[in-house]
């Protein structure tokens, strides 16, 4: 974790570009099919991502769990993009049964989403039991992947510490924290600043706000010597004022140009790797 008075790491910029709720009513620029989530991968990954958070949509764009859809979407990202470091989800939101949420890890991507307690979305329950949550921790330990700890609330964290305690979490750890959504820790600075400072000591971390509040988190992060993500997941506008939408290369332009304002060079895969203690492609 960033020490003050050293130089911040390199930025990680995590793209997460499709998600579970944004739909092609709500944005023509959401991609779904396999094809469109590795064109918008790519893309990312030409201006600076080095790490895409995959969820996979069926045929008729809605979520599914299926492990032959995320095995297409990895294969034509990597096809694409060979080093980058692919994170998948095993979020519940829809499917809440840990034999569904667990199949993609049987693909062994280099990190996996796991959401470390229960809270309300607008639309939706995140109900994740303790023995889902050990269950999951522990295959991604069996297969040697790395838990990507999703942090929507303070208490989360001490979640996190407990699982390490007992050996279902391999320290140091990795938190990826969510703020912002209705339901959810609020993304003031002073959030922000009190999830960082909770977390363990040695952890890497990312940050994103929900909405209207991704940019602003974005950037806290970056000054504090976190890391990004970023993508329409997350925020389908660019311009909330405005309602402009997004497209996740304009968001990702957007973040190497702060990040370059305010002096974060943008670590390559290979960097992002070594920061992560994740093994070469």
């Amino acid at each position: 974790m960033y020490v003050k008075g050293e130089p911040a790491a390199k930025l990680i910029i995590k793209l997460a570009p499709t998600g579970m709720i944004p739909t092609k009513d709500d944005t023509p620029h959401v991609p779904v099919t396999p094809e469109e989530i590795a064109r918008d991968t790519y893309q990312a990954y030409i201006l600076g991502a080095s790490v895409v958070h995959v969820h996979a949509r069926d045929q008729q764009g809605k979520p599914t769990y299926r492990r032959e859809v995320f095995e297409e979407i990895f294969s034509r990202i990597r096809e694409k993009c060979p080093d980058i470091i692919i994170c998948a989800t095993t979020s519940g939101r829809v499917h809440p049964q840990v034999e569904h949420r667990g199949e993609v890890l049987d693909l062994k991507p280099d990190m996996a989403s796991l959401t470390v307690g229960s809270l309300n979305f607008p639309k939706y329950a995140s109900v994740n039991p303790p023995e889902t949550i050990r269950t999951l921790a522990t295959l991604m330990n069996e297969r040697g992947i790395l838990p990507e700890l999703e942090i929507f609330e303070s208490g989360f964290i001490n979640t996190a510490k407990y699982l390490a305690r007992k050996g279902y979490l391999k320290e140091p750890l990795h938190f990826s924290l969510l703020l912002g959504s209705l339901g959810s820790i609020p993304a003031d600075t002073r959030d922000l600043v009190y999830l960082v400072e909770s977390l363990p000591p040695g952890s890497t971390w990312s940050a994103t706000g929900i909405g209207r509040f991704q940019t602003q988190i974005n950037a806290g992060a970056m000054l504090m010597g976190g890391h990004v993500r970023v993508g329409i997941e997350d925020s389908i506008y660019y311009n909330y004022p405005e309602k402009q939408l997004a497209t996740n290369v304009d968001l990702v332009d957007r973040i190497v140009r702060i990040a370059k304002l305010l002096g974060r060079d943008i670590a390559t895969p290979g960097e992002a790797r070594e920061i992560l203690g994740l093994k070469a492609s």
